[in-house]
């Protein structure tokens, strides 16, 4: 639906329907990263696969349509800037003409162009809006295409270069094309603030949109306090299974003439809860009727809000007592004492991660499912470490408990192990208040 990185199609996370997919999740997988392990980072070109361009009227000239375009790259522990994105439009001869942008600087034949990015985000942003339009006489299902390539200045070498073969696919089309207005994103907010999403339908094709259907995804965070009659409403799904969500399906009858900007009926509202933090409302669009949209790269948005709050997550160790030879039960705990939820919705990544290393003269004999051997070149060899995630969120008041299986090889008095949580990447949760709780001790066979 969305426009993708070209060749970076699993890593999206921009389009409403990732959300949906999100829930779908179950249990993260992550994956312990020492901290001396050697940084890399990737540049990529976001555009869109295909891009539509709307006929010419008999007799006249075609109008232009916006393409977006731009840079961004992984790693926010590097400075990247200098973006230059190279568009190559040779393609389009007898298809498209382009109208190229003021940081744009074309050859002499005006069919490659240079365009200055200037920084480069690690989430996208549109730098570059090129204008498409049909050239005269090309018909309906004629086909050309764009390329790109790109580099910028910063990363572990000092030079990132985006993969090859990235380009946009032009087909002169007819119909309605929908797109939906882009938030933008909004950080601090107090718990209890009302907000408005900035949600108005344009329809820059050149036919009529009879109707349109919306579908709107809101997370645990969020309240959507706006309930109109023609949308059918579930959840917060709260069965400990999948992300508590709220979903919503609309359809309305409002005709959206080529040109033309309408409105939901009444704004459309949300309350920011006493539990959010990261949060996010996605919502997309589509023509009624079954009509295909001619492009749906601004079909869909995501608002990202993030709440002025907090969430003290901490661990829970335990005592237990074992003679040489015999399997004990050590099971700690996390829990989140809130007040809000975390939940790595863009990502997907777990919401934490907790290393256990054993308590000397112990080996583990059974671990808990989402737990796996962790340990490094970098640990003592005597001590076992074992990295257990969690699902990519957490609500207040949730409880996870993690029972291992230790054999007692020998007996060592006071043999304490280390139970320590942290986040999947880096080392402290920068919504915690209370970080001395987040490690605790397992002791077995204390002396006292």
């Amino acid at each position: 639906m969305s426009s993708v990185s070209v060749g970076r199609v699993l890593r999206r996370g921009a389009r409403a329907g990732a959300v949906g997919a999100l829930v779908l999740a179950g249990l993260g997988s992550g994956v312990a990263v020492a901290d001396d392990e050697p940084q890399s980072d990737q540049l990529w070109v976001q555009a869109p696969y295909d891009h539509a361009a709307t006929v010419a009227p008999d007799g006249g000239i075609a109008q232009y349509r916006s393409l977006a375009l731009g840079l961004y790259h992984d790693n926010s522990n590097f400075t990247v800037t200098d973006g230059r994105l190279t568009v190559d439009v040779s393609g389009l001869a007898g298809v498209a003409e382009v109208a190229w942008p003021d940081n744009c600087a074309p050859n002499d034949a005006g069919t490659v162009a240079v365009c200055d990015t200037g920084d480069v985000p690690t989430r996208y942003s549109p730098q570059v809006q090129l204008k498409v339009r049909a050239a005269a006489g090309a018909a309906v299902g004629a086909q050309g295409a764009i390329q790109y390539s790109a580099e910028a200045t910063g990363g572990p070498d000092g030079t990132l270069v985006a993969p090859q073969g990235a380009e946009t696919s032009v087909t002169v089309a007819s119909g309605p094309d929908l797109g939906v207005s882009a938030p933008r994103d909004v950080t601090g907010v107090a718990p209890g603030t009302g907000l408005t999403v900035p949600f108005t339908v344009t329809n820059t094709g050149n036919e009529t949109a009879h109707g349109f259907s919306v579908r709107m995804w809101a997370t645990y965070g969020l309240d959507v306090t706006t309930r109109y009659p023609q949308c059918t409403y579930t959840g917060p799904d709260d069965n400990g299974v999948y992300m508590a969500m709220t979903y919503a399906t609309c359809s309305f009858d409002t005709e959206v003439a080529p040109g033309a900007t309408v409105e939901l009926p009444e704004p459309l509202r949300l309350a920011v809860t006493d539990h959010a933090l990261y949060d996010r409302f996605d919502y997309e669009i589509e023509p009624g009727g079954d009509v295909t949209d001619l492009d749906s790269s601004d079909n869909s948005r995501s608002w990202h809000i993030d709440a002025d709050n907090t969430a003290d997550f901490a661990v829970r160790g335990t005592t237990v007592s074992g003679a040489a030879g015999d399997t004990v039960t050590a099971a700690f705990r996390f829990v989140n004492r809130g007040p809000a939820w975390v939940g790595n919705v863009s990502s997907g990544d777990p919401v934490a991660v907790i290393d256990f290393y054993l308590p000397e003269g112990t080996t583990a004999t059974s671990v808990p499912a989402t737990c796996r051997n962790a340990w490094t070149s970098g640990d003592d060899p005597a001590i076992g470490h074992y990295a257990c995630t969690l699902p990519m969120w957490a609500k207040p008041d949730l409880k996870v408990r993690f029972p291992f299986q230790l054999h007692v090889d020998r007996v060592v008095p006071d043999a304490t192990g280390r139970v320590v949580a942290r986040p999947d990447y880096g080392t402290s949760f920068a919504f915690d208040p209370k970080s001395r709780n987040n490690s605790a001790k397992v002791i077995l066979n204390p002396s006292a």
